[in-house]
């Protein structure tokens, strides 16, 4: 490296993911917007008929219209700004503007993070301790298990954001992916990096990993208490299995993403831009599906606020 850069850092970069596909990439703009306009419309449908429907104003409906709304934030955090630079190809952003994206993408895929975890625990509550549920479910009470996960989220995105804006970026201001990710940022930087990385590493199994073995183990004595109980577990099974498969899908997405970084691999640029890019919009477009949809009592109040506008 030339001795005089090592003295520039640079504050303006460019967001060059999938270049390799050349005249090709503007195309992405098609299946992406279609994802994001869905993603919007249901999660949006979804909040709506929860929060105007008065039968629907339970816990477990509550976490799911909170789980729509932080849906359609992560998206509008960064899919716009994408989208305009495929079809448009702007490419900058500040490194301010890099900072607070990655502030705002990060803690609230942390947030949908927690909120599965408090939907399982809300699911354990009713089906294994029936006659505490409400106790355990009201408000009071339900703050120890949202309190620390929030202060969790919110601390260590903050050390996150902070090591890495304290960083140096005289390597080059290239950043080869669409959106601002901490990995592909810190890459960039001159120096030594290793607690960036280390913090990253730590962030995989404090939040991501964690959330998902208290998720797993919550449904699975749910399970138990269900085929203990002799009662039909077939649709407390469906619905768990269907989450934990989700959740599974999301969390092998985000590892690969982010041993990406790490690990020498054959992905290319592009692939690697397409799976965090995917880890970020898959659930916005199916959690509608999974948690709205394919519960009987949403998917009524749904036709039923379908059906009345019709008329």
């Amino acid at each position: 490296m030339d001795p005089l850069m090592e003295n520039v850092s640079h504050t303006y970069f460019i967001l060059n993911g999938f270049n390799e596909l050349g005249e090709m990439r503007p195309l992405l703009f098609i299946p992406f917007s279609f994802m994001f306009l869905l993603a919007i419309v249901a999660n949006s449908l979804l909040f709506y008929v929860i929060v105007s429907q008065r039968v629907l104003h339970s816990p477990m409906y509550i976490l799911i219209a909170l789980l729509a709304c932080v849906d359609v934030l992560l998206l509008v955090y960064f899919v716009p700004n994408m989208l305009l630079n495929l079809l448009f190809d702007l490419r900058g952003i500040s490194l301010t503007g890099c900072l607070i994206q990655l502030y705002c993408i990060h803690l609230t895929a942390f947030l949908q993070s927690s909120l599965l975890v408090w939907m399982a625990l809300d699911r354990y509550f009713a089906i294994c301790t029936p006659l505490y549920y409400h106790n355990s479910m009201a408000l009071p009470g339900f703050l120890k298990f949202v309190i620390p996960l929030l202060i969790r989220n919110v601390l260590y995105n903050t050390v996150i954001v902070s090591l890495a804006g304290r960083l140096s970026f005289c390597y080059r201001n290239v950043i080869n992916h669409c959106f601002c990710e901490h990995m592909a940022l810190v890459t960039l930087a001159c120096g030594n990096t290793s607690i960036n990385n280390l913090m990253g590493l730590v962030g995989i199994f404090l939040i991501p990993v964690t959330d998902f073995i208290i998720v797993t183990v919550s449904y699975v004595i749910i399970f138990r208490s269900v085929f203990r109980s002799g009662s039909s577990g077939t649709k407390a099974l469906n619905t768990c299995v269907t989450h934990i498969i989700i959740i599974t899908v999301c969390l092998i997405t985000m590892l690969i993403a982010f041993l990406s970084y790490r690990i020498r691999n054959n992905l290319s640029p592009s692939s690697r831009v397409f799976i965090s890019t995917m880890y970020f919009l898959f659930p916005g477009c199916f959690n509608p599906i999974i948690y709205g949809l394919r519960t009987k009592e949403i998917r009524q109040q749904i036709l039923r606020v379908l059906n009345r506008n019709e008329k």
